[in-house]
């Protein structure tokens, strides 16, 4: 029984010990493995590069048109009686969009216009009646001198009789210009009940169903954007209004679309707060003021739309093309200095540089000519005068 016992147990730790050595050869192998590639891993290089390094300011703003012209009802026009586009159609400046009734207008300007006639027809005929007394008046004058037809009394009731008329005449005038200066005003007031495109652009919106309100309707009866490029509008700090100036550079990114940029250029600062308040606070509390900004697009803005809300990267003022290098190649050596590694006929040389500007990506460095080898992936096994056997460069 005892015999059958040990034997048991030896048969287990045969097994363990086996087990052990096959564990440990698996390991060693798989090390190996590993070792085999960060050896054929190699040496990374890039060429040194001039880089734009200028400080960033990050702000937000919305996609707006050029221009847009928003249309409500005039309550003293009526009815519309047609309206003349459709939405998505295209428009240009001075095209009839929508009539209001214009059949009381109607009525007044033909009355006005008959009335001026019969004035004018007055006006003729007092017009006559003063040439005839005038004609009368220099015959009379005649005879007077060689016979006794007539006197100088005859004459001088003709004369006041002209001069009554004259004044009428006066009258009669004024009454025309009257007359046709309410047939102006009626033809004005007819004219504008035409509604006409004020802009270049597309109608976005025409509302035929909106209720109307003694004072007219709070929703426009039609709206039209322009067609132009659009443009970006936001706000920014008071800190941030002093780093910009007109016509900076600008990345459009809008929020709809995942790495896609678009290029763009500051157009406007406003010199006045948004709100009446503008936010300030003299107390020296927390409160900021914010002034509204412009951004002009300049890449084609087919695809996007109003509304599309963006953040924006204002490329600032700084440094201009200056040496840099990706940040990954700088490292530290045993003295604490900031290094870089050359790779100059297959032999590493170790240089001592001096970090400036930098972005994400980038860092301008003294210390490197441009393209120049740079390491991009330093280790503590290399040093000055290593010798690199293989090495991949990186665009």
């Amino acid at each position: 029984m005892k015999k059958k016992v040990w034997i048991w147990v030896l048969s287990v730790i045969g097994i363990i010990v086996i087990g052990a050595i096959v564990f440990f050869l698996t390991i060693g192998k798989t090390s190996n493995e590993f070792g085999s590639e960060f050896e054929e891993m190699g040496v990374l290089v890039q060429k040194v590069s001039e880089q734009e390094l200028g400080e960033s300011l990050l702000v937000t703003g919305k996609v707006v048109p050029e221009d847009e012209q928003k249309i409500f009802l005039e309550p003293e026009y009526g009815d519309i009686h047609e309206y003349l586009v459709e939405e998505n159609q295209i428009v240009s400046a001075g095209d009839p969009l929508f009539k209001y009734d214009t059949s009381k207008v109607d009525a007044e300007l033909n009355k006005a216009v008959r009335e001026r006639d019969l004035i004018q027809k007055r006006l003729k005929i007092e017009q006559n009646e003063i040439a005839a007394l005038g004609k009368r008046i220099t015959e009379m004058q005649k005879k007077v001198k060689g016979s006794d037809e007539f006197t100088e009394e005859d004459v001088n009731v003709l004369s006041k009789e002209k001069v009554q008329i004259e004044m009428e005449l006066e009258g009669t005038k004024a009454e025309v210009t009257s007359a046709q200066e309410a047939i102006n005003e009626l033809t004005v007031t007819k004219k504008s009940m035409t509604v006409v495109s004020k802009i270049d652009g597309i109608v976005v919106k025409v509302n035929k169903n909106i209720e109307k309100t003694e004072t007219g309707s709070s929703e426009p009866v039609l709206h039209i954007i322009s067609n132009e490029p659009f443009k970006v509008i936001g706000t920014m700090s008071e800190f941030d209004t002093v780093k910009i100036q007109p016509e900076q550079a600008v990345i459009v990114r809008p929020k709809v679309y995942k790495d896609q940029e678009w290029n763009g250029v500051v157009e406007s600062v406003s010199q006045f707060p948004d709100g009446e308040d503008g936010g300030d606070d003299f107390g020296g509390g927390g409160s900021v003021t914010m002034y509204p900004f412009k951004v002009a697009i300049t890449d084609d803005t087919s695809e996007l739309r109003q509304g599309f809300h963006v953040s924006l990267e204002i490329k600032l003022d700084g440094a201009g093309q200056v040496i840099a290098v990706p940040h990954m190649a700088l490292t530290m050596d045993e003295e604490g200095l900031e290094v870089v590694y050359v790779l100059i006929d297959g032999v590493l040389e170790k240089r001592v540089v001096q970090p400036g500007e930098m972005n994400d990506e980038f860092v301008e460095i003294e210390g490197v000519a441009v393209d120049e080898l740079v390491v991009i992936n330093p280790d503590e096994s290399m040093h000055d005068g290593m010798e690199v056997v293989s090495y991949d460069e990186i665009e």
